[in-house]
């Protein structure tokens, strides 16, 4: 009997600490889903900027996917206020820095 009423409290304490988290982010300003894109996207974030920092010369297959990558970042960051990820700033940047790089060698490809 006092194994099932721990096994409650248990669920109940980690039911509360669900929704106390859902409600922070909704006192924040932002969805729910926003955040959880804005995690996906952050460890998306460090994978790019290693990538960044390793390939100076990408193939053209590399490019798109960095591209793609790289704007699905973009978009999650900007649904969440700047304090979330001031610290990641500098592999933000980097980040964007290359996808500038590279927007630029291939319009000028395109153009030639």
């Amino acid at each position: 009997m006092t194994i099932f009423t721990m096994i409650y409290i248990l669920i109940f304490v980690i039911f509360a600490l669900v929704a106390y988290a859902i409600l922070q982010i909704k006192l924040f300003g932002m969805k729910v889903k926003d955040f959880w894109t804005f995690i996906e996207a952050n460890q998306m974030l460090d994978k790019l900027y290693k990538f960044a920092r390793q390939y100076e010369n990408m193939s053209p297959q590399e490019q798109l996917i960095y591209l793609a990558e790289a704007e699905k970042i973009f978009k999650a960051f900007d649904n969440v206020p700047d304090t979330l990820w001031e610290e990641e700033y500098d592999k933000y940047k980097t980040v964007v820095s290359k996808y500038k790089d590279i927007k630029m060698i291939r319009w000028a490809e395109e153009n030639k």
